[in-house]
């Protein structure tokens, strides 16, 4: 075990002895900031002796409109759904650790070219390496949907959110309205939008400083904790949509399955069993609503718009995204774009690589000869 190791443990022994009340909140918040930091700086310390090494990596390049995954522990029926839905052929046993490489497809659905990626079977302790556990969380991080597999018999979702939690992964969250700002002197200024009941100003100017500021103004415009703030002063955070596969579900009674599904009630959850084939089309649907997908037209300079195929692109793209999707020196030879419909102020707007598209559009893209 290395020197951050040891102090990373010797932090968390203090935190498990340590009684949680209103009293110790303030040197809690600061022992939490703390060991963050410091496998903040160890998780930098391993990529960087990863990426000099030949140890063997999961590295999935990706393709298609969006990247789902499979995540769950051992034969929970992650294989068996990929070769339903994809062209993939994964290894399906019913025994554990069938899976021992990243399995990719690709389900088409509406048009859209969804890359589905089949993880190998998390174990506990993922997140300090057992069981590969940094390779597969490390192309997690790279998700647009996690699809967290659960067997109806054995639901542990809470082992396997606490995997994904430690390596830095926020499901279903959002970066805390949080901005920080360096200056020259005059120390830590904490300046809060609305009344704070989760973290005081002391306790947040602490967590500052553990982070290497001296002198900042931190506005704050949520009623943050103190571990969205501690998220949001570490840089290797990702916040990523998560959405519960309860298979299985041809093995248990209704009632059975509602009672799961009032426990996880927190949760989007889909019931399906991979197996008899049974709520696959709804886990089609679910999947494609919560990538968010919207349909432009193009349209060729000096010709009317191809209405009839759609190109398919995730909300929030720009032009620029269109480019890279086509090709790559479409970016490079990019002189404008026009575009027409809700995104533009006026019929045949002319925008550059950084417009946003919106559901609709219609759009011409021109480049040099």
């Amino acid at each position: 075990m290395g020197l951050i190791e040891e102090q990373i443990q010797e932090i968390q022994d203090e935190i498990d002895k340590t009684k949680k009340n209103k009293a110790t909140m303030h040197h809690l918040g600061k022992l939490k900031a703390k060991i963050s930091r410091l496998r903040d700086e160890s998780e930098k310390r391993a990529a960087a002796a990863a990426s000099g090494g030949t140890g063997r990596t999961y590295a999935v390049r990706k393709t298609g409109n969006a990247t789902i995954g499979f995540v769950g522990f051992p034969s929970v029926g992650k294989s068996t759904l990929l070769t339903k839905i994809t062209d993939a052929k994964s290894e399906i046993g019913a025994y554990e650790f069938t899976t021992l490489d990243v399995i990719p497809g690709v389900m088409n659905l509406h048009g859209a070219k969804i890359q589905v990626l089949d993880m190998p079977g998390m174990v506990r302790g993922a997140s300090t390496g057992k069981g590969r556990g940094k390779e597969i969380l490390s192309v997690i991080r790279s998700l647009d949907l996690i699809m967290i597999f659960l067997d109806v018999f054995n639901p542990q979702l809470e082992a396997l959110t606490k995997e994904l939690e430690a390596a830095a992964i926020r499901l279903n969250g959002r970066p805390p309205d949080i901005n920080i700002s360096k200056r020259d002197r005059g120390g830590i200024e904490i300046h809060s939008t609305l009344e704070l009941t989760h973290i005081d100003e002391d306790l947040a100017t602490d967590i500052v400083k553990e982070y290497g500021y001296i002198s900042a103004d931190v506005v704050i415009r949520e009623d943050v904790t103190t571990d969205q703030l501690i998220d949001f002063l570490s840089s290797n955070r990702v916040y990523i949509p998560a959405i519960l596969v309860l298979n299985k579900i041809d093995l248990i009674d209704k009632w059975s399955l509602n009672e799961l599904i009032k426990k996880f009630s927190n949760w989007k959850s889909i019931p399906i069993s991979a197996d008899a084939e049974i709520g696959i089309q709804d886990f089609k649907d679910i999947v494609y609503e919560a990538l968010k997908f919207i349909n432009i037209y193009m349209k060729p300079q000096g010709k009317p718009a191809d209405m009839d195929e759609p190109m398919v692109i995730t909300a929030g793209s720009t032009v620029g995204n269109v480019c890279a999707g086509i090709h790559r020196d479409f970016q490079n030879k990019f002189r404008y774009s026009k575009v027409w419909g809700p995104s533009a102020k006026f019929p045949g707007q002319t925008v550059g690589l950084d417009h946003e598209l919106l559901n609709d559009d219609i759009l011409t893209i021109v480049i040099k000869r």
